[in-house]
């Protein structure tokens, strides 16, 4: 009943620091909730799993305490993880933008991380429901007492890899976050993050009926910029640019909305295009607009857009101003997204336990030693292409080897 490390939530986070802490002969018991384990991993990239990307850096990542990813994803490598995979000898193929994926199933990922717990000598436990922790630090070298639907388990190191809120259907829920307040640690509010945008209803009125149609376009919001497809949906927006920018929007929500301000994204329709020039070259033009711009964009769309500026006139019939207007709103189609589509279509979440509290070297509380938190639930939210893989692998690495 009594083990040197206790992990709560057997997902890729955790798997990993279970097996690099019981590959340190640490005796360690892996706990969860749920019945099948992975299955975060396993609908992955379509179930194929985006397990890393090539190109990871600090600066794919979104968080309060925007260096502290820095040290651990330094520590434990993109390669690293890599030639973990690669020693598995489970065929992988990289994609656009340094994505990898598994050739065959996200399965041969869940595969190795059950493997390597294994080797590692970890004790699972699922399903298995957490009750209640308490904190007995002065019980000799155990600090935790973890009271479960199994019984209660003491430890010396608690490690928190419960996730966020994202796909609740498989389970997720606020533990972690909970833990967190238990402790008296500060949570930045949880957000759903890589999620598709809701429209305000008028703009959906005249969009709705494009459901299905994609285009290539760049996204904007504040500094940030993603060129990818934009996916109309009967709810509003999705595709990858969406996902991309939708963590940025709701980071806005953060600096902006306690000013008065809404958060807004631009879009830009044109992304090879210098739209005043284009349009200059057409100004004769007795050409609907929306026909000219059907040389860019679905026709469908470009038409109902145009419906929407009010700018579905010969190019010839508008005026200097109003054309100016056009050019640049294909630039930066100014959009007022009403929301997200919630937990249920984001991808990861946003915010978490925040990161000021933690040790970025071992993920450790600085203020109650042997507690950690690692992966989602904390406030770290990579970019969609396989960084929040790499961020579990690399905190819980971390974690793993100070445990």
């Amino acid at each position: 009943m009594h083990f040197d490390v206790i992990v709560i939530g057997a997902g890729a986070a955790g798997m990993m620091c279970a097996a690099q802490a019981g590959g340190r002969g640490r005796r360690v018991l892996l706990i969860d909730h749920v019945e099948k384990i992975g299955e975060r991993i396993r609908i992955s990239g379509g179930g194929r799993c985006n397990f890393t990307n090539r190109n990871v850096s600090a600066e794919n990542f979104l968080s309060q305490n925007p260096h502290f990813c820095h040290s651990a994803l330094a520590r434990y490598s993109p390669h690293d993880f890599i030639s973990l995979v690669e020693r598995y000898g489970i065929p992988y193929q990289q994609r656009e933008h340094g994505q990898l994926f598994c050739d065959n199933s996200a399965h041969d990922i869940i595969a190795m991380l059950k493997t390597e717990c294994d080797k590692g000598g970890v004790q699972w436990m699922f399903p298995c429901s957490v009750q209640s922790i308490e904190h007995i630090a002065s019980h000799g070298s155990l600090r935790f007492a973890v009271t479960t639907s199994n019984g209660t388990f003491r430890c010396q190191s608690l490690v928190i890899a419960s996730g966020g809120l994202a796909v609740p259907k498989l389970g997720a829920t606020s533990f972690g976050y909970q833990i967190a307040e238990q402790f008296g640690l500060r949570v930045v509010p949880p957000k759903p993050a890589l999620v598709p945008l809701a429209l305000a209803p008028e703009t959906l009125a005249v969009l709705k009926s494009l459901s299905g149609i994609a285009f290539d376009a760049v996204t904007h919001c504040d500094s940030a910029q993603f060129r990818e497809n934009v996916l109309i949906t009967h709810r509003g927006l999705s595709g990858p640019a969406i996902l991309q920018i939708s963590s940025y929007w709701q980071m806005q929500h953060y600096h902006k909305i306690s000013n008065g301000k809404k958060p807004s994204v631009a879009i830009d329709l044109l992304p090879d295009t210098n739209a005043a020039a284009w349009l200059e070259n057409h100004r004769s033009s007795k050409t609907l607009l929306p026909n000219l711009l059907s040389e860019f964009l679905p026709r469908r769309f470009a038409h109902e857009w145009c419906a929407l500026q009010n700018a579905e006139k010969p190019l010839n019939e508008i005026s200097r101003r109003d054309l100016d207007a056009i050019a640049h709103a294909l630039k930066a189609w100014v959009l007022m997204p009403s929301g997200t589509l919630g937990y249920a279509k984001a991808e990861v979440t946003l915010g978490g336990v925040d990161t000021h509290q933690l040790s970025s070297k071992t993920m450790e509380v600085k203020a109650t030693p042997g507690l950690y938190f690692i992966g989602e639930v904390v406030d770290v939210t990579g970019w969609l292409g396989g960084y929040n893989f790499q961020w579990a692998w690399s905190s819980g690495w971390a974690a793993g080897q100070f445990t």
